[in-house]
């Protein structure tokens, strides 16, 4: 970023914004708007066009999609004798959302985001409100400094000194087995539903949704159907408070 418009960012009305920022993520942010909008939950957002809101969820699509591909290729070259189903499980544990969550905790996300404070009143209803706003964040970075920034500030800043990798290939976290298990005893029926299924000229994205006596309570998106199940599960979880 030319000198001239850091010194612009550091004394304008947002340098307080700008000073919190560079404490917590190691750089002067290019776009502010990006990262203003990876903090606003939708709680708080309004209508912009065609019912769509100023929130920080088309970030947090983006962000997920870079964030998976830059742990999938972390862990493709750090396992090079492990197999696809090993692969996908550990991915599946670095980006889920309870660790996403306490990444989001551990870098200050939460003195940042913006949400109806009548939220707090509904713990469940903040489940995922920590680890959405970070992928929204990465979303955010990966458009205001491209993909081999990002690249490099999830692997030096977040995963090597905030992600304990051999920990969590012994922590077993199988969201599905704990929802079903939860149901059983509850008295609840649950179901795993595709949805949906959007196809490129070689590419399949699964879309499942968790249902629990009828009701959404979890969506999952993913290129494998197995691990789409998993996110829908693990956000089942995180929405019933089976945490």
């Amino acid at each position: 970023m030319p000198l001239s418009k850091i010194y612009k960012l550091h004394f304008s009305s947002n340098r307080r914004y700008v000073k919190a920022l560079k404490n917590m993520l190691g750089f002067v942010p290019g776009n502010l708007h990006l990262y203003h909008l990876a903090f606003r939950h939708k709680s708080v957002a309004v209508p912009v066009k065609d019912g769509v809101k100023n929130s920080n969820e088309r970030l947090e699509f983006l962000g997920d999609a870079v964030l998976g591909s830059v742990v999938a290729e972390l862990l493709f070259k750090k396992y090079p004798y492990k197999g696809e189903g090993f692969l996908t499980e550990m991915r599946s544990k670095i980006v889920s959302r309870a660790h996403l969550n306490q990444l989001s905790k551990k870098l200050g996300l939460n003195e940042l985001i913006q949400y109806d404070t009548r939220m707090i009143s509904y713990p469940n209803k903040q489940g995922s409100l920590l680890g959405d706003a970070f992928e929204a964040l990465i979303g955010a970075i990966y458009l205001d400094k491209g993909y081999v920034f990002t690249k490099n500030f999830l692997i030096n800043r977040i995963i090597k000194p905030h992600v304990d990798i051999q920990t969590l290939e012994q922590t077993e976290t199988n969201f599905k087995s704990r929802l079903i298990e939860w149901c059983q005893q509850a008295g609840k029926e649950v179901s795993f539903v595709q949805t949906e299924n959007a196809e490129g000229d070689s590419v399949k994205i699964f879309t499942i949704d968790a249902v629990v006596d009828g009701e959404v309570c979890g969506t999952g998106r993913d290129y494998n159907k197995k691990s789409a199940e998993k996110i829908a599960a693990e956000k089942a979880c995180e929405t019933l408070n089976v945490l």
